[in-house]
């Protein structure tokens, strides 16, 4: 595997499988309660293991695997990475320990530590399902997608209703700027913070401008296998101009109407909770704050109002959100494989599809699903991926760590919405941000 065993990492890596081994259940914890390396060989004696790093819907996995050996007799031990955890490390710790999990959970930049040890899955009924697979050029479908998350710009019907603004109207930078000082012109009486709540604080929130927001740059109104800018990227080490100054000018109208406290050192809590009280009209975040605000007081307070999601439209016309799996299932060649694929066979279905959607609130990425997660946002991703309208996520095949890493390009965000750098020092700066880390590779 690519970078995998020096003799350093190899080192460190055995002790992280040394503490792993010994952990409480915070950090890996089984289905059944039990720590996760105990148990094995119970239901009829076929037991797997799989590794779950989304930790908002621990408990509904863990009650996944329950379901799932109420109805087969299959055992499923569930490892279960903690949101401060290194799952891709606790991973290496359980190869070198000869502990590795049947199912491992991958982000796509995390595919590449497993070259050639997962389960090509394209010959799985499931893979005709669904367009949110995991697909190496190399190594075939080696990953199984189990939500749909969405990145687009998130408003609150509510307020656009009160000003008279029609989300269906912007289409383009000129009418998202109209509807901006409509907006704007309604703020005081409204009680609003700002306009927009824009978030762009490298070191708490540089995962949301570095990725997410510069993936809108690389993939908006692009085709699902349009891979356009991110080869560009990868074959330049830089961004299309013409293209980029649009996506510049759109950022800059986030600034002008943003709140600068937020923009500049607000958290995600505070950026959220402002949007949940009804502060904002729009928020640059994603499809995944949907759970988080149907749990909100705040939320609840300011009516539970109606939110939608519109294509970030810098250049006019652009009328695709982006949408993909946040993370992939896989399964490892060297494990129980007939059982692990059985398993996530099973969790494509009927059964499965009921617990993930239902109870974890995952948006399916799967065409005949017929359940819809109780999510301010399920209805509005069904919309975009019912019409075709959905860009993919490509900024995730950039190197590892770019977006949010001390000297990412969070920080590029941050000097440009700061006023550091004018449009055209953010274009460079984005350039030798990509040059530098491509050359890290």
């Amino acid at each position: 595997m690519k970078k995998l065993f020096s003799i350093l990492l190899c080192t460190v890596l055995l002790l992280i499988a040394m503490t792993f081994a010994g952990c409480g259940k915070s950090d890996a914890e089984s289905a059944d309660g039990e720590n996760a390396n105990e148990g094995a060989g119970t239901a009829e004696g076929t037991t797997i293991t799989m590794i779950n790093i989304k930790s908002e819907i621990n408990d509904q996995v863990m009650d996944l695997a329950k379901q799932y050996e109420a109805e087969t007799g299959v055992h499923v031990e569930v490892l279960s990475a903690g949101p401060s955890v290194d799952s891709q490390a606790m991973l290496k710790g359980y190869y070198l320990a000869n502990q590795m999990p049947d199912i491992i959970a991958c982000e796509a930049s995390s595919f590449s530590n497993w070259d050639g040890m997962l389960v090509d899955m394209s010959d799985q009924e499931w893979a005709s399902k669904t367009s949110g697979a995991f697909i190496d050029d190399t190594y075939g479908t080696i990953g199984f997608p189990y939500t749909t998350e969405a990145i687009g710009l998130i408003y609150n019907a509510d307020i656009l209703s009160r000003c008279g603004v029609d989300p269906n109207s912007i289409t383009g930078p000129e009418s998202m700027r109209a509807a901006f000082e409509t907006v704007a012109a309604h703020s005081e009486e409204l009680g609003l913070d700002g306009v927009i709540a824009f978030g762009a604080e490298p070191e708490g929130l540089g995962w949301s401008s570095g990725n997410h927001l510069f993936g809108v740059y690389i993939d908006s109104g692009m085709g699902r296998d349009d891979t356009t800018y991110i080869d560009g990227i990868a074959s330049n080490k830089q961004v299309d101009s013409s293209r980029f100054q649009n996506y510049a000018a759109m950022i800059n109208m986030f600034t002008q109407y943003a709140n600068p406290q937020l923009m500049l050192s607000g958290s995600y809590d505070e950026q959220l909770s402002g949007f949940a009280s009804g502060k904002y009209a729009f928020i640059t975040q994603g499809s995944w704050i949907g759970a988080a605000l149907s749990s909100s007081e705040e939320y609840k307070a300011a009516g539970s109002f109606q939110v939608g999601m519109l294509p970030y439209a810098f250049e006019e016309g652009m009328d695709t959100i982006l949408t993909s799996a946040p993370s992939w299932w896989g399964v490892v060649k060297e494990g129980n494989v007939e059982a692990a694929e059985a398993f996530l066979e099973w969790c494509a279905g009927d059964s499965g599809q009921k617990i993930l959607v239902e109870d974890a609130g995952c948006v399916s990425p799967f065409t005949d699903c017929k359940y819809v997660a109780e999510d301010p946002f399920a209805p509005v991703l069904a919309s975009y991926l019912e019409k075709g309208k959905t860009s993919d996520w490509h900024w995730m095949q950039l190197p590892s760590g770019i977006g949010n890493s001390e000297g990412g390009l969070c920080y590029c965000f941050y000097r440009y919405v700061s006023g550091e750098e004018d449009a055209a020092g953010f274009e460079a700066d984005i350039n030798q941000t990509l040059e530098a880390w491509y050359a890290k590779q």
